[in-house]
């Protein structure tokens, strides 16, 4: 049996999900989350064999989700949702940990397929993205000026891009406010910026957050 978690801010999208899944007899949805950091709280209390988790979420996002679920060594597969099939830099979620990436607009044939092959051990990529990714290997082009940005850097970039205050990213990372400045004054270096609001122009435009009114 394949135990599954489902981690996304739209009820009716977990609903969707969770309906497709278990029609199948060799899958079963143990638990939902709508936001990141009750997600983990689940990976880690119910120890699933696969997560489903939405990119973009309020609070801890899904990249941060795939961050930290490596960080605690969780044996969980994470497979990334997306809105659309340009998704944020994928090879950086793929190094991170993620096991796959599906569009949410995807047939529920591939999704099941997506989740029997992760759950397998292998890798699933939705053909958009895969072929994305292969143009981007073939003509060496760097797809989002934030894949070079660390992993911390990218946590913090997307805290300050959602407007949380440096004291709040401080507590939620475990770090001093002297540490989440320098990441800061790195980061916007990396992206050539130098406000918070630039950042967040740039974020959302290379897909890490929301358009307004795009969901």
């Amino acid at each position: 049996m394949i135990r599954i978690v489902l981690v996304d801010d739209h009820e009716l999208v977990r609903t969707g999900f969770r309906l497709i899944l278990q029609q199948q007899a060799d899958i079963e949805v143990v638990g939902e989350a709508a936001d990141g950091e009750r997600g983990l709280v689940l990976l880690k209390t119910l120890k699933p064999d696969l997560a489903l988790v939405d990119v973009h979420m309020p609070g801890v996002s899904g990249i941060e989700v795939t961050e930290r679920v490596r960080k605690l060594k969780l044996k969980t597969s994470i497979i990334i949702v997306t809105m659309v099939s340009e998704a944020p830099f994928p090879r950086r979620l793929l190094e991170a940990g993620a096991s796959g990436y599906i569009t949410k607009s995807c047939p529920a044939p591939e999704l099941q397929r997506a989740v029997r092959q992760v759950a397998d051990g292998r890798r699933y990529l939705a053909p958009g993205i895969a072929e994305a990714m292969a143009l981007g290997a073939i003509d060496g082009s760097v797809q989002s000026p934030f894949e070079e940005l660390s992993s911390r850097e990218l946590e913090v970039a997307l805290m300050l891009a959602r407007g949380q205050p440096m004291p709040v990213i401080a507590e939620l990372l475990n770090l001093s406010s002297k540490t989440v400045a320098t990441y800061k004054y790195r980061l916007f270096e990396k992206l050539n910026i130098d406000n918070s609001v630039t950042l967040a122009h740039l974020a959302s435009l290379h897909g890490l957050l929301d358009a307004p009114g795009s969901r």
